[in-house]
């Protein structure tokens, strides 16, 4: 790495570490307090949300043949976003970091978070838009310049979520899958062309527009979670007598500070506190301003619909954490004093019961994970590219996302990960700001939601009554 570059990432590093991060920490956890107390606690309708969706959410079955998504599309399209590397690998270094107590602020974070996002999806509903060539928009610039008529911070939003998401954060997906690729097996695979191969799969589905796009979503999310959650539950399974222990580790070191292993030191109760929160915020991406632009698609009848949807994507990404977390604990990877870190920690759990197919599970899983953020995220992005400068330069961007997956899989420039995280203080300040000021509308939307459900439930009643 050149001086100069080295000097820029030091101070970079630095800037997030204690300045960005923390802050982002103190916005994002004090926004889903907010909306918590607000809208007198959104995860309530966690178990309606789920008949919702296991009985099929009204809007629409062929809802992306005309410009749109369904529900469970659109949901799908946000879980792909949500469910990504840091799932592991953030879980593993908030582990590492903060001990186990870290899960359990982890599980705190995205409880908060579930009411932030309902937020957001119901703001996305409230303002979408469709274009003139017929394709249904919405997401955090089209609220922020409908709903606070700013078109300066709208544009400042769309500008940044392009470059720190559309482009930045794209390229931090592919070269996490070459990374772990390579790490995993070393003499097999070749950078380049393991890029190549990620590219013009990324391309295939990108080019089949938002139908392929939900049509992918709907298939790959639900199987890359089963894949991945069901071999943790095998592996939980095998080491089913360390369960109550880590369990019990979980809640006892979340409020009191845990020894050094091994002569290092201590963690105390706001250091697992920090990186449980942090890891837990950035993993769900409540308040972050990028599942809004999946919910606003959703063809339903009423707004609150989708915000119950967006309930069920924190909820699985809650699920995937903690499975992650689970493994982690169960094994005793992160007490063995072997100095790993990331993604090799799960490697290593997982290969100490499967062996090589352990290996495999975990390429398998970090691949789909990835291959379905970068989707999610270009999804995401080329919703701002519309807002900015029509339709037009959609193509040119789409080919772009190919060019930065291969140079991505080639290249290592840790100064990428850390503008990574930089950026995203610029996207999330308008979309919090606006949260704020329209929460009066979210509020209102909580509300006849309230009355519908009262309404329901009086029906059944009456009907359980004749019976």
């Amino acid at each position: 790495m050149p001086m100069n570059q080295d000097v820029v990432y030091t101070m970079v590093q630095r800037l997030n570490t204690e300045l960005i991060g923390p802050a982002l920490v103190f916005v994002l956890l004090g926004t889903g307090i907010y909306f918590t107390i607000r809208l007198r606690f959104v995860p309530r309708y966690y178990l309606h949300a789920l008949r919702r969706l296991f009985r099929g959410t009204e809007g629409g079955i062929h809802a992306s043949r005309t410009g749109g998504m369904t529900p469970v599309q659109a949901l799908s399209t946000a879980i792909a976003s949500q469910v990504g590397t840091g799932n592991i690998v953030g879980v593993a270094m908030a582990l590492l970091m903060g001990g186990p107590g870290a899960l359990f602020w982890l599980w705190l974070s995205a409880l908060l978070g579930m009411s932030t996002n309902f937020a957001e999806a119901i703001l996305g509903q409230l303002y979408k838009s469709r274009t003139a060539e017929g394709h249904i928009v919405g997401g955090p610039a089209y609220y922020i310049r409908r709903g606070l008529h700013s078109r300066w911070l709208a544009g400042f939003f769309s500008v940044f979520f392009i470059l720190a998401l559309g482009m930045i954060g794209i390229m931090v997906q592919a070269n996490s899958i070459s990374t772990a690729l390579v790490s995993l097996f070393p003499e097999e695979v070749n950078p380049l062309w393991t890029g190549c191969v990620l590219a013009v799969f990324v391309g295939l589905v990108l080019s089949g527009g938002i139908r392929r796009i939900a049509q992918f979503s709907e298939s790959v999310v639900p199987v890359m979670a089963v894949l991945f959650m069901g071999g943790c539950v095998v592996f939980i399974a095998f080491h089913l007598s360390a369960l109550p222990g880590a369990v019990a580790d979980i809640f006892c070191y979340a409020f009191t500070p845990m020894a050094g292993v091994g002569g290092a030191a201590g963690i105390g109760v706001m250091t697992a506190a920090r990186y449980g929160v942090s890891r837990g915020l950035f993993s769900n991406e409540a308040g972050l301003g990028t599942t809004p632009h999946a919910h606003a698609i959703a063809k339903v009848h009423n707004c609150y619909e989708q915000g119950m949807m967006a309930i069920v994507g924190i909820s699985v990404d809650l699920l995937v954490c903690t499975f992650t977390g689970l493994v982690l604990l169960v094994s005793g990877v992160l007490t063995d004093g072997s100095g790993m870190v990331g993604i090799q920690l799960m490697q290593s759990a997982f290969c100490s019961s499967f062996g090589m197919v352990g290996n495999w599970l975990i390429a398998v899983s970090l691949f789909f994970f990835a291959m379905s953020t970068i989707v999610g995220w270009y999804f995401f992005a080329a919703q701002n590219v519309r807002y900015l400068f029509g339709e037009g330069p959609i193509k040119a961007y789409r080919l772009l996302v190919m060019v930065l997956v291969v140079l991505a899989s080639v290249i290592q420039v840790p100064l990428i990960w850390e503008l990574a995280d930089t950026f995203n203080f610029f996207i999330v300040i308008p979309n919090v700001l606006a949260l704020f000021w329209l929460s009066p509308k979210v509020a209102k939307e909580v509300k006849r939601m309230r009355f519908e459900l009262g309404r329901l439930r009086q029906a059944r009643r009456s009907r359980s009554r004749q019976g």
